[in-house]
C-alpha cells in the first residue's frame, strides 16, 4: 500500500512539472503563431493523442463508463461540450494574459488560484467551504497585491485575464466534478479538448490571422520548429501523457494531497521560466509568490474542526 502511494506521488510530482513547463511552451507557442491559434491546434492535438490511450483503456479493460447505449452517447457528448466550452473561455483568457507579457511564474500562481476559488464557487451548489479556504482567499488576496499591484495600485490587463481564466477554470473544474461519475472520464477529456480546440479556430481566425498579415503569413508562421516544439509539448505532453499521469495516478492518493502535489505546478513554471526564458522576479513578485504558494497549500489541507 505504501509502495503505492509512493509510486503515484512520484507519477502526480512528474504531471505537475508536465504542466509547469507547459506554461514556458505557451509563452513561444504564443509569441510565434498567436494566442488563439495555438490553442486551436494544441487541444485537437491533445484530443488526438487520448483516442489510442481510450483503445488501450478499453482492451485493458480499465475503461469507466463505457458509453453502449444512445443515452450514454448522448450525456457524454453533452458533457463533453458544457465543460470543452469552458475550458475554451479559461484556456484562452490564460493564453491571452500570457500574450500581453505576464511572466511564466506570475502565470502559474495566479492560475493556481482556481485550487481556492472551486471550494467558494461550490457554495452556490450547497457544498460547505471550511474555515482553512477563507484563510487561503485572505492570504492569496495579499499575495495577489504584491504580485500583480504595482506602486500605482493598479491592475494591467494581463493580470486581469489571469485572474479571470483561474475563475473560469474553476467554473470547468466543478463541471467535470459534475459530469465525470456519469461518463468515462478520458473519453469526456478528449470530447472537451475537441471542442475547446474547433471553438479556439473562431477567435484565431477573426484576430490571429489580420494580425500575422494575412492568410498566407499565418500559414507560414507554423512553418517553423519554434512554433510547432511548443505545440507539440503543449498537445502531446500537457494534454495527453499528463492527463494519463493523473488518472493513473490519482486513484492511489488521498485527492487533498494528489491536489497540493498537483498545485506544484506553479512552483515547477517559476523554476522553468527562470532556467529556460531567463525570466527574474523582483523581491515583491517573490513575496507574493510564496503568498500564494502559502495560500494553496492551507487551501488543501483538512484540518480537525475547533471546538
Amino acid at each position: 500500500m505504501k509502495s503505492k502511494q509512493i509510486r503515484s506521488s512520484i507519477l502526480l510530482a512528474i504531471t505537475a512539472i508536465i504542466w509547469g513547463v507547459a506554461f514556458v511552451a505557451q509563452t513561444t507557442g504564443g509569441d510565434a503563431v498567436g494566442p488563439f491559434s495555438f490553442n486551436c491546434v494544441r487541444f485537437i492535438i491533445g484530443s488526438a493523442v487520448l483516442l489510442p490511450v481510450i483503445f488501450i483503456l478499453d482492451k485493458l479493460g480499465f475503461s469507466k463508463r463505457k458509453p453502449v447505449t444512445k443515452k450514454d452517447y448522448k450525456k457524454l457528448w453533452l458533457g463533453g461540450f458544457f465543460v470543452g466550452l469552458a475550458l475554451f473561455f479559461a484556456a484562452n483568457a490564460q493564453q491571452v494574459g500570457i500574450s500581453l507579457g505576464a511572466q511564466v511564474s506570475k502565470a502559474g500562481f495566479l492560475t493556481a488560484l482556481y485550487i481556492i476559488l472551486v471550494p467558494i464557487l461550490g457554495i452556490f451548489i450547497k457544498k460547505k467551504c471550511g474555515w482553512n479556504i477563507w484563510l487561503g482567499v485572505a492570504i492569496s488576496v495579499v499575495g495577489m497585491y504584491f504580485l500583480c499591484i504595482d506602486g500605482r495600485f493598479r491592475l494591467q490587463w494581463m493580470d486581469i485575464a489571469l485572474i479571470a481564466s483561474a475563475f473560469l477554470f474553476a467554473v470547468q473544474i466543478l463541471l467535470i466534478d459534475y459530469f465525470s461519475p456519469q461518463v468515462d472520464p478520458v473519453r469526456l477529456s478528449s470530447i472537451e479538448f475537441l471542442v475547446c480546440g474547433v471553438l479556439s479556430g473562431i477567435p484565431a481566425a477573426i484576430f490571429d490571422i489580420p494580425a500575422r498579415g494575412g492568410l498566407s503569413l499565418w500559414i507560414m508562421d507554423f512553418a517553423t520548429w519554434n512554433a510547432w516544439i511548443p505545440i507539440l509539448y503543449a498537445g502531446v505532453f500537457s494534454s495527453g501523457v499528463a492527463y494519463t499521469l493523473q488518472v493513473v495516478a490519482q486513484p492511489g492518493l488521498n485527492p487533498t494531497v494528489a491536489s497540493l502535489i498537483m498545485s506544484f505546478e506553479a512552483v515547477f513554471g517559476t523554476l522553468a521560466g527562470w532556467i529556460l526564458l531567463g525570466q527574474t522576479l523582483t523581491a515583491r513578485e517573490i513575496i507574493g509568490c510564496v503568498l500564494m504558494f502559502i495560500a494553496i497549500i492551507i487551501a488543501q489541507q483538512q484540518f480537525t474542526r475547533l471546538k
